[in-house]
């Protein structure tokens, strides 16, 4: 086989087949541990595949094998030290290549942002600490599309490049074979779209390679392919290699080089001739943003568990003391970011694969909910909180670093006689509520709403009497068909189930049109369970039906109006809550679901026109065409347009765990749920008469946001909205005692503007340092301030461009100063 030769000058090199042109042939195996399998099945085919890498390199001496998912590595570290230390020995000679840098090849849609940063901060620490170095080039080769942000979470995460397969030419233009990536804050990596495949059959290569090379520029001298049996795994073949050697002799073909992707950057890295993509990289398997519920919900609320728990236990360990517990929250993170997988959480693995999964899930959101435990318990009991007789204290935690007005709801065996105060004395309206418990008298469920300092909690007081804050000012306006307060109007009409007004009494603006469409409406969706050809769920095959509407819950705090509909077998009923004082309507939904493909897309029609549809991305935000394409979205959609009377209005619709979204003209559409068969790829067929499993039978339940705003959606603050839908308030009932922390207390403060505070947290390195992590989240470039009360003031000042993140060390000690670091926490190289 050839060696390399000179780089030829860029621009032609001679017809598709000349000899100065090269080839770089990447010998490797993609496996997927878990798909058409479970994960046991998975690792023994990873450690069957890297016992034969390495055999292969004993007999080829000049073979070169890449992976590209570090807990492979750390599986073969635990199963198989012996082979483990193979490995080791191989990757010092250069022979066995580690590229991706990341934990898996997640989905690299559904994640959110901070769960990207963790694919890379376990993944390149981990490479760091086995072998020394970390890796350089990105790789997601299966994943079914690439979220804009990613050039930046690459870049902070020493990833240079990037190596992709999906969407293909027939799916996304793109201006070259590779090109600089571009994201939104300007951070570029150099991107190469692989052709054709990353797999190859187990014999002769040459159909492969002709296929490969028919795919790419004709002119390019240095281009890669990649070989190697895959999917459940096997790489390179001995018929593979003797192939190749064999083909590279017959001198029809470009030089063929055993290579591997480092080696093939550093021929084209320097080059002035590379064009530049700016966005993103879709669609490829749309079906994927709300294929199987119970993995998505699941996904977001372990992300948002852990961040919640890790700010709180940081906390902790400054004003209780409290041991930070770095192995809990690396054993939850990763069995998250494992669970993160493409096949797994896009939802198109086997139906018996989502057992594992959500034990997975339940154990990560099981060690989440131990380590918050045990943080705001030390933290309460630290509170001086002296004795009231005829009173109960409950404390309010606040896991955001913003002001917090938000309902509380709490279970209390006295909630039926129960008044509330503050930690000043003064009143507090307090609503019953719907108790989990059906023991009347025995317990019972309060709501009130609070309003908690920054990271910060407060202590309220349970004391024995009447409601004194019934009918206080401001309390919601209610009929069976409507709700108002201070802020909003809203109006539901019963022949459709669904709302007909929302006027936004702030701006005077009625954002409903005269008569607008359906809401719950059903889909015939017979595309397989990746939406493999689909642009749009848009065949509609009819709606629910509203069956009544009626008012359940009245009183200071909020109204909530129900509304329960049906559809063939299938119901759904959708709870609207608004608060006093709220500007922003909840809806709480249930879905009994017993059809069999078809989907359910909850509809969200406005009036306006000209619109412009935003949709949140991991870390970010992006403006899409509103044309009814479906698709991915984090925790918000927007669109901002031209009411009738000219004037500019918005609405933003925000979710707990829908990812799947549409805007169509001025209408947002939340893909709810899909019922294709488990793990069904076209062009397969399902048979009449055969028997399967479908996707999202049964009861689901989920929240969402509607908030209406003026002309710029900056203004409703989405992003800190939907934060607080899916990292809720949490209250503790408590006792009296002595202690140094006020009743009332904020812990950091990011100070509400453009440049959102998502992790705190201990640092890695375990020196005690914490680490803060903000992102600029309005896409315009500003100055951050960021106060931590609970480190004697220290303060955290910073510029930001557009969409940036930014990751600091804060030493605990007050000398040391603060360092900007990146996604890695290394000092010096932000």
């Amino acid at each position: 086989m050839s060696t390399s030769p000179a780089t030829p000058e860029p621009g032609r090199a001679g017809k598709p087949g000349s000899r100065q042109r090269t080839l770089h042939l990447v010998g490797n195996a993609h496996i997927d541990p878990v798909w058409l399998w479970r994960w046991p099945e998975g690792l023994q085919e990873i450690r069957a595949t890297f016992q034969s890498a390495v055999d292969r390199m004993e007999e080829y001496p000049d073979f070169v094998f890449t992976c590209d998912s570090v807990m492979y590595l750390e599986w073969i570290e635990r199963h198989d030290p012996e082979l483990f230390e193979t490995v080791r020995r191989r990757v010092a000679e250069g022979r066995f290549r580690i590229i991706g840098g990341w934990w898996i090849e997640p989905d690299c849609n559904v994640p959110s942002g901070e769960s990207f940063v963790r694919q890379a901060l376990y993944g390149q620490r981990y490479l760091l600490e086995k072998f020394g170095r970390i890796a350089t080039a990105g790789s997601n080769l299966d994943p079914f599309g690439h979220n804009a942000m990613l050039p930046q979470l690459l870049r902070k995460a020493g990833l240079e490049s990037y190596l992709f397969l999906r969407p293909g030419p027939h799916e996304q233009s793109l201006p070259g074979q590779f090109f600089h990536w571009e994201s939104p804050d300007g951070s570029r990596v150099l991107a190469y779209r692989l052709p054709n495949e990353y797999c190859a059959p187990g014999a002769d290569i040459g159909h492969h390679l002709d296929k490969a090379i028919g795919l790419m520029p004709d002119d390019e001298p240095e281009l890669m392919v990649f070989y190697g049996v895959g999917n459940h795994g096997g790489g390179p073949t001995k018929a593979n290699l003797d192939s190749i050697r064999r083909l590279d002799e017959l001198g029809g073909l470009p030089r063929l080089q055993l290579s591997h992707p480092e080696a093939f950057y550093d021929t084209i890295k320097d080059r002035e001739d590379i064009p530049v993509h700016a966005g993103e990289l879709q669609h490829h398997g749309p079906g994927c943003y709300s294929a199987h519920s119970g993995i998505k919900a699941w996904n977001r609320r372990a992300e948002n568990e852990l961040q919640r728990a890790e700010k709180w236990a940081a906390i902790a360990s400054v004003v209780a003391e409290q041991p930070y517990p770095h192995r809990e929250f690396a054993e939850a993170w990763k069995l998250v970011l494992f669970n993160q997988f493409h096949d797994i959480l896009a939802g198109t693995a086997i139906r018996s694969a989502y057992d594992d999964a959500r034990d997975d899930y339940g154990r990560a959101r099981s060690l989440a909910a131990e380590t918050f435990n045990n943080a705001v318990q030390a933290v309460a009991r630290r509170i001086d909180i002296p004795q009231r007789d005829g009173t109960e204290p409950l404390v309010v935690f606040n896991p955001h670093p913003w002001e917090l007005r938000a309902d509380v709801e709490f279970e209390h065996a006295r909630a039926a006689v129960s008044r509330l105060t503050d930690d000043t004395g003064a009143e507090v309206p307090v609503q019953l509520t719907r108790s989990e418990s059906t023991m009347a008298g025995n317990r019972g469920r309060l709501a009130f709403r609070a309003q908690v300092p920054p990271m910060g909690h407060r202590v309220y007081h349970l004391l024995p009497g009447g409601n004194p804050g019934a009918g206080v000012e401001g309390a919601v306006k209610a009929t069976d068909t409507s709700l108002e307060n201070e802020h909003l109007r809203l109006v539901v009409d019963p022949a459709t189930g669904w709302l007909s007004s929302l006027y936004d009494k702030d701006t005077g603006a009625e954002l409903l049109p005269e008569r607008p469409g359906a809401h719950a409406v059903v889909i015939d969706d017979t595309s397989d369970t990746w939406g493999h050809r689909v642009r749009a769920y848009d065949r509609v095959a009819g709606h629910f039906a509203c069956r009544r509407v009626f008012l359940v819950e009245q009183g200071p705090v909020r109204a909530v109006l129900r509304i329960e509909s049906r559809y063939g077998n299938s119901t759904l009923d959708e709870e609207l809550v608004l608060s006093a004082g709220s500007a922003q309507v909840e809806v709480r939904t249930r879905v009994n679901w017993q059809e069999q493909l078809k989907a359910l897309k909850l509809r969200f029609p406005t009036a306006l026109s000209e619109v412009t549809a935003t949709h949140e991305i991991p870390y970010g935000h992006l403006e899409r065409v509103p044309d009814g394409t479906e698709e991915p979205t984090q925790a918000w959609v927007d669109v901002t347009g031209t009411l009738p009377d000219g004037r500019r209005a918005g609405l933003t619709v925000a979710n707990d765990s829908k990812h799947g979204h549409d805007v169509l003209d001025g209408e947002i559409g939340m893909t709810a749920l899909r019922s294709p068969a488990y793990a069904w790829h076209e062009p397969q067929q399902l048979d009449p008469d055969g028997v399967y499993e479908y996707l999202d039978q049964g009861v689901q339940e989920f929240r969402s946001l509607l908030i209406p705003h003026g002309g710029d959606w900056r203004a409703a603050d989405p992003v800190r909205r939907a934060a607080e839908l899916n990292q809720p308030a949490f209250s503790l009932l408590e006792s009296f005692h002595a202690g140094p922390l006020a009743q009332r207390a904020a812990h950091a403060d990011d100070g509400a503007g453009g440049v959102l505070v998502t992790v705190v947290k201990e640092d890695e390195d375990g020196t005690g340092d914490l680490v803060v992590r903000a992102v600029e989240s309005a896409g315009r470039a500003g100055r951050a301030v960021i106060a931590l009360p609970m480190l004697e003031g220290r303060v955290i000042e910073a510029e930001f461009g557009p969409s940036e993140i930014k990751t600091f060390r804060v030493p605990r000690d007050g000398q040391r100063p603060v360092v900007e670091t990146d996604l890695l926490e290394r000092p010096g190289q932000a």
